[in-house]
């Protein structure tokens, strides 16, 4: 199994980004607040517990995926090194018997941009950070960095549309392209 692991800063874009490339490819997206959203269900938000939960049913979800061969599968994560190292270890170990490997990309863009695009009203919905307070608090605690890896594509998202990202991931790590259909298509 290949994962394309999209990864950065909240308010990058890493999951409009996974979307446009899971309609471009074909490509199951796990989106990584679908963990998030089943944790806070049975613990409340970062209530003891939590995170060791959420943590589980990534690599659960990851290490399924593999048994199944599953061929290509997108998440999304905003990785923080090191801290996030065991997280990613446990990430390869989910998918590496079955031969799978992590393809890398992070996404940025300027802080001004990060502050505008917080307070989308899809990412308080999500029960994402969205605030520009929230996000400065959440910025300063971590290390928002490339997956140090020699295959981490990094690619910015301040004047790309996701499409155009989309198509860029899916070319550089040779992933498959679904046939787009046009108003002539039967």
């Amino acid at each position: 199994m290949k994962l394309i692991l999209i990864h950065g800063a909240p308010a990058t874009g890493k999951l409009t980004v996974a979307r446009a490339l899971a309609a471009h490819t074909g490509t199951p997206l796990v989106d990584n607040h679908a963990a998030i959203d089943i944790a806070r269900m049975v613990f409340g938000f970062a209530a003891p517990g939590f995170w060791d939960l959420v943590h589980d049913l990534r690599v659960t979800t990851l290490r399924a995926a593999a048994r199944a061969n599953v061929p290509w599968l997108i998440t999304t994560a905003a990785y923080s090194h090191p801290g996030d190292e065991a997280l990613l270890r446990d990430y390869d170990r989910a998918i590496e018997r079955p031969g799978g490997l992590i393809d890398p990309v992070f996404l940025h863009c300027a802080p001004e941009t990060r502050m505008a695009r917080v307070s989308s009203p899809e990412r308080a919905r999500r029960g994402k950070i969205s605030t520009p307070d929230g996000l400065s608090k959440y910025l300063d605690q971590n290390n928002f960095a490339p997956i140090p890896r020699d295959n981490c594509l990094r690619l910015s998202t301040e004047q790309a549309e996701p499409e155009a990202t989309a198509v860029t991931i899916a070319r550089h790590f040779e992933m498959p392209v679904v046939a787009v259909k046009t108003g002539n298509d039967p």
